[in-house]
């Protein structure tokens, strides 16, 4: 007993778990912060841009690549490097990544992609694996730096906040849309069944709208509507102003030399002259929409791969909810040549790309009026025709067309519904010999190719092109029967148009084809004052002859219109985006308030 405290084991003695002592655990766990220490820092290396571009495969291709992208420099200075795309946060998933980048190394050390050839030859593979993982992973790398349900939709476009939305609501994920962001898309190489499956919904990734998204998305309509009653208050104010103007200088005239004769005054004040039209547009609604260049878009298209806004569409988001505020944009990149969808193949130099109309409407108990009104444009000679004027008859052309939701797409896309990849002087037009050999040829006008038509007509539209197959469905007309069941159910879209030269008013309807036949009439008068175009067309509200939409208060049609200015013809012609005509409601853009 007196020798114990001799014998009793030192602190650095004592036995823990496992037998091992506490001098042992203290070296143990210094050993191991100095190894992990050494492992992390080897990993966050590995993580660095210095050591993504080290070899020059990485150098000289996808780095060159991102180096002009957003991603590597924007307005706040804030840059994605390598890591933060491909290598995930949380400690288990980056290190499945590393184990999965010896494969890459594997690459580099075999030289399988040590050229650019090399590299070109499997990019898509490659970018087909990162896909692959940002869907499966409901881009989890993308929202290191993103967050769907943090956005704010007050600081976004139109179409992104209702992109954006559409994803919340049905599934969508990141890597769905945002292909080619950093790195030259390959996206076009998918096949169809591809592309379906790689960018399908996952109710898995459905998200409640979150309450700043709802709110913003409030504040920023109601802001927009503010801002356009403001310019429409004003634009009114300046055409009152003029109208103060003319009015003095014809009292001076009339004071000076009494009553006028016609044609005395100059055509820039020559606003006073009578109108077979009677009607007070003082007490007509009016709005200004934009027309753009469509080049070659067609239903096909907007149906199609290549169109971002395919989903929202089918969805049945309207056109112009997503691209009101850049119609201008869209028409100049498609008439220049410079937009990426390739929508038009013979430029016209100097073409427009869009102009505004003015739209005025009103009606009586008898008859709707509308008024279009617009800038003529310089003249500009298209250098593939003979004279540069596809129409030397006709400066100007338009036409406008109604339908109700029967006509499917037309309560989103309006007219586009009639438009077709197929039709005259479109990409898959078919050869004029095609067209009179075909055993249609003595069901469909076709001396003067293939006519706008509508999908209920046909037993297919062919929206892929796979094999080779031309788009559209011009051949694959349905029996006569089917047609006529698709008029009696208001499948068709009535069309009015006008003709400047030859002062020509037509009346028709779309549906197996175009088809002029008169219907209800209309009376139209036009004219060209001071560079200013005016159409002004008075028609029946009710009618009971085939082809004709009858309009009715409390109701709500489909509205577009197009115009061929400059002597054009065929789709080389401005279009509207799809909007909606009613009596008194202020829900349509195209309100006919009653006289």
């Amino acid at each position: 007993m007196a020798n114990s405290k001799f014998n009793k084991p030192s602190f650095w003695s004592r036995r823990l778990m496992l037998g091992t002592t506490v001098a042992g655990a203290v070296i143990f766990f210094v050993v191991g912060i100095v190894f992990w220490g050494g492992f992390n820092t080897a990993m966050e290396a590995t993580n660095t841009m210095e050591f993504c571009t080290s070899c020059h495969e990485m150098e000289d291709n996808v780095y060159q690549e991102y180096k002009p992208t957003i991603h590597f420099s924007n307005r706040t200075g804030v840059r994605a490097e390598c890591s933060d795309c491909h290598v995930p946060d949380p400690w288990i998933h980056k290190m499945v990544r590393k184990v999965q980048a010896s494969r890459e190394v594997f690459y580099w050390l075999t030289g399988k992609i040590d050229t650019r050839e090399k590299f070109e030859e499997h990019r898509l593979s490659l970018a087909k694996s990162v896909w692959k993982a940002m869907k499966d992973t409901d881009s989890r790398e993308c929202r290191n730096c993103h967050n769907l349900e943090s956005m704010n939709p007050e600081f976004q476009k139109p179409r992104a906040r209702k992109q954006h939305l559409n994803a919340m609501e049905t599934g969508q994920t990141c890597i769905d849309c945002h292909k080619g962001i950093a790195h030259h898309d390959v996206r076009d190489k998918l096949t169809d069944e591809e592309l379906e499956a790689l960018e399908a919904p996952n109710p898995k990734f459905v998200r409640e709208i979150p309450e700043i998204y709802t709110v913003g998305l409030a504040k920023v309509e109601a802001l927009e509507a503010e801002q356009a009653a403001i310019a429409k208050a004003d634009k009114e104010a300046q055409k009152a102003a003029e109208q103060e103007r003319i009015d003095a200088a014809v009292a001076k005239a009339l004071a000076t030399v009494g009553a006028p004769k016609a044609g005395a005054l100059p055509e820039a004040e020559d606003t006073t002259s009578a109108s077979a039209i009677n009607v007070d547009w003082s007490k007509a609604n009016s709005v200004d929409l934009q027309v753009f260049y469509p080049g070659t878009a067609s239903m096909e298209w907007i149906l199609g791969r290549n169109h971002g806004g395919k989903r929202a569409f089918t969805k049945g988001d309207r056109c112009v909810e997503c691209h009101s505020e850049e119609i201008a944009d869209i028409g100049n990149l498609i008439v220049t040549g410079e937009s990426d969808k390739e929508l038009e193949p013979n430029l016209i130099p100097g073409k427009r790309g869009s102009f505004p109309v003015a739209i005025n409407a009103t009606h009586d108990n008898e008859y709707l009026y509308l008024r279009f009104s617009w800038a003529e444009g310089q003249h500009a000679p298209v250098p593939f025709v003979d004279g540069g004027k596809m129409d030397p008859e006709n400066p100007m052309k338009l036409a406008f067309m109604l339908a109700t939701d029967d006509v499917e797409y037309a309560d989103r896309a309006g007219c586009w519904a009639s438009c077709h990849a197929d039709a005259n002087s479109m990409p898959d037009a078919p050869e004029k010999d095609v067209l009179l050999g075909s055993d249609l040829a003595s069901r469909l006008d076709l001396n003067s190719g293939v006519t706008k038509y509508l999908a209920e007509t046909r037993t297919d539209i062919e929206l892929k092109g796979r094999g080779g197959k031309p788009l559209g469905g011009w051949d694959k007309l349905k029996d006569q029967s089917e047609i006529d069941k698709s008029m009696a159910s208001n499948q068709y879209l009535d069309l009015l148009r006008y003709k400047s030269g030859t002062k020509a008013f037509e009346d028709g309807d779309i549906l197996a084809q175009r088809n002029m036949h008169g219907g209800q009439g209309a009376e139209v008068e036009a004219s060209l004052k001071a560079g200013t175009w005016s159409v002004i067309i008075k028609r029946k509200l009710m009618s009971d002859k085939a082809g004709d939409i009858s309009i009715e208060p409390g109701k709500v049609y489909n509205f577009g219109f197009a115009i061929h200015d400059d002597y054009s013809s065929a789709r080389y012609h401005h279009v509207s985006f799809g909007y909606k005509l009613a009596l008194d409601n202020d829900t349509a853009e195209i309100n006919a308030k009653a006289q």
